[in-house]
């Protein structure tokens, strides 16, 4: 996973869970944790990564849990962000806070799925914004997401991030597209 961003941005660590194929196990699990209401898969996955990032040298230092975020609208439509439960199992199994106020989504958008690449990147330019600083400056972070295709989302997050200074960011996913 590291090699997605590589040369886009300071990444420590990249990890997922499972690779995502089109019409796959997977497809069906994150869709069904996405879109059909089944909130316990979350968990479950994050209970998962969470026991083998605990075992991980590499992820020690992690020191918070930002989960990437819905925006207001998407989150009352759902009812619920659908990495939540994975990002809090994480942080109970790496012994760290869950912090899901310092990144907001500020501005609605359509799901990136049928996107391209290059319109991915650029549809998420002006779509996250940070506030309280303090709670992560100087610190090492994993966020967590769902699903990474072109990685345009976690380039957007960890550009926000940077913002507080000394931050060091790394990755942990449901799944990954090959």
């Amino acid at each position: 996973m590291l090699q997605v961003f590589y040369g886009r941005i300071p990444v420590e660590n990249a990890t997922a869970l499972f690779y995502f194929k089109k019409n796959g196990l997977t497809q069906k699990f994150v869709h069904a944790l996405k879109y059909r209401g089944v909130k316990s898969l979350g968990a479950e996955f994050g209970k998962w990564l969470g026991a083998e990032l605990s075992e991980c040298d590499a992820y020690h230092t992690v020191e918070a849990i930002i989960p990437v975020p819905l925006h207001r609208k998407k989150l009352r439509q759902r009812g619920y962000n659908q990495v939540e439960l994975f990002g809090k199992e994480i942080a109970q199994a790496l012994n760290v806070p869950y912090i899901d106020d310092v990144l907001v989504k500020i501005t609605p958008t359509k799901s990136q799925v049928f996107k391209e690449r290059l319109s991915r990147i650029f549809s998420q330019q002006e779509v996250f914004e940070v506030q309280h600083l303090q709670k992560i400056k100087d610190k090492h972070l994993l966020i967590v997401d769902d699903l990474v295709t072109s990685g345009a989302t976690l380039e957007a997050c960890t550009s926000k991030l940077l913002k507080a200074g000394g931050v060091k960011v790394s990755f942990a996913t449901i799944a990954i597209t090959k």
